[in-house]
């Protein structure tokens, strides 16, 4: 139960915000650790198990560890909860149920209403995540981070798609040219936005997980097949052009 055991979870689960991490001062991977881990456990909770219901536990799990956080009272021994408990507050901690909540529709194979439904979803997932990580280091205003968070992730979503639906999901309400289009440019919007904000030097390290979502979003602008095709993501090097220039410049 430690902050290198949440390093380790992230390292395995989500490794390009491991990368970002771990271009950050140790300081603000002590916080951002432990949030991320928590993140992995949780996105992982709907596909470990073919049974609904127990998908639904598992996520109730999180809520009811979240609570525990956020009243103060003695938190389960988890490797993940007890370090996590130490860096969030309880307000943050309420503020993550609605990110498990949104997580339930992982579990079923039901398509999101429209494009609104899938903005919200990635709004409470991914923007949520970056919000908080924002908020562990410093950054009182909300509003960049939500944009960050929103941009990467419907960068994050397209690349997945593919995988998505050859699991049997329905990830797009439209995959036309013309939607693919427009869902790219729903998150360059958010991302042009967000880098007209005020963000607290501190809290720059959370936004370095955003580095590659304008590469992204601009790909899938340009030439909506490379969704389908998979060639969104930036090749490694790029990819550490894109991380390392983030840093140096706090730009993402």
């Amino acid at each position: 139960m430690s902050v290198e055991a949440c390093a380790s979870i992230v390292e395995k689960g989500d490794p390009p915000r491991f990368r970002a991490v771990m271009a950050a001062p140790v300081a603000a991977r002590d916080k951002l650790f432990p949030l991320y881990a928590f993140n992995v456990e949780v996105a992982r909770a709907p596909w470990v198990t073919s049974e609904p219901g127990i998908a639904e536990i598992r996520l109730q799990w999180w809520i009811d560890a979240l609570g525990e956080i956020a009243e103060g009272a003695p938190v389960r021994q988890h490797e993940v909860v007890v370090p996590l408990a130490m860096v969030v507050t309880p307000e943050q901690a309420r503020g993550l149920i609605p990110l498990i909540e949104a997580r339930q529709w992982d579990i079923y194979r039901d398509p999101f209403a429209d494009t609104d439904a899938l903005l919200a979803y990635l709004g409470q997932t991914s923007g949520r995540l970056l919000e908080t990580a924002a908020a562990l280091l410093g950054q009182v205003d909300p509003v960049p981070a939500q944009k960050a968070g929103l941009a990467q992730g419907i960068a994050n979503w397209l690349v997945a798609a593919p995988a998505l639906q050859s699991a049997g999901k329905q990830p797009l309400p439209g995959d036309t040219p013309d939607a693919l289009r427009a869902l790219a440019e729903v998150g360059l919007e958010a991302l042009r936005t967000a880098r007209g904000m005020t963000i607290a030097p501190g809290a720059r390290p959370a936004f370095h997980v955003a580095a590659e979502a304008g590469a992204i979003l601009s790909t899938a602008r340009k030439d909506p097949r490379a969704v389908a095709e998979r060639r969104l993501v930036p090749s490694p090097f790029k990819s550490n052009i894109l991380l390392y220039k983030s840093v140096l410049t706090g730009r993402f």
